[in-house]
């Protein structure tokens, strides 16, 4: 499943339920943690379906502060790049919306000096994070909002937005139309 929306008519915000490991597009982002340690969550997946390869490589620039993000290769994933964006400092604690606001606007900076053309974003800050998915999404889509001046510069164009539960799908489809309407952004589907 999936829905697409058209941001200040120039970038594409596609909402979708699937695997993000599984997901074919220049790169997806992992809510990590700043010692980049790939336990649990997302990023225990994202270490487990593309290979212990990608931890290595991420744990050589730890520790990376919440604000900052590296990018290091994706293993056997079907992407180009892994952004590491930590939301949290330590394994396992929890954020705040001020941390995924700071940890979504250093991925996206990462994607445009990548000068990649689309990124995938799971809830960041969800479940370990102790955000809600509302929450999450919203804060997500804040961070677009301020970046989008130097996004809409660059190549990227598409930005993924992905649930991998049929009801969190829901919800990020939820506050992404809740989202567009209420600042007038156009939506396609």
């Amino acid at each position: 499943m999936s829905e697409a929306f058209k941001y200040r008519n120039r970038l594409n915000i596609v909402v979708l339920q699937g695997d993000i490991t599984a997901l074919e597009v220049d790169a997806i982002v992992n809510p990590a943690n700043s010692y980049m340690i790939m336990g649990g969550g997302v990023a225990g997946v994202i270490k487990r379906k593309g290979g212990e390869v990608i931890e290595r490589e991420a744990r050589k620039s730890a520790p990376v502060p919440v604000g900052k993000a590296v990018a290091t290769q994706a293993g056997k994933l079907k992407v180009k790049y892994v952004i590491h964006a930590p939301t949290m400092e330590r394994p396992a604690m929890r954020t705040s919306r001020e941390k995924v606001k700071l940890a979504t606007k250093a991925a996206l900076n990462k994607a445009v000096e990548l000068g990649i053309i689309n990124v995938a974003f799971p809830a960041m800050g969800a479940g370990v994070g102790g955000l809600s998915v509302d929450t999450s999404v919203k804060t997500i889509l804040e961070a677009i909002d301020e970046s989008f001046d130097r996004v809409s510069a660059s190549k990227l164009s598409t930005i993924y937005l992905v649930a991998y539960r049929e009801e969190d799908y829901r919800v990020f489809l939820e506050v992404v139309k809740k989202w567009m309407k209420k600042y007038g952004k156009e939506s396609s589907t």
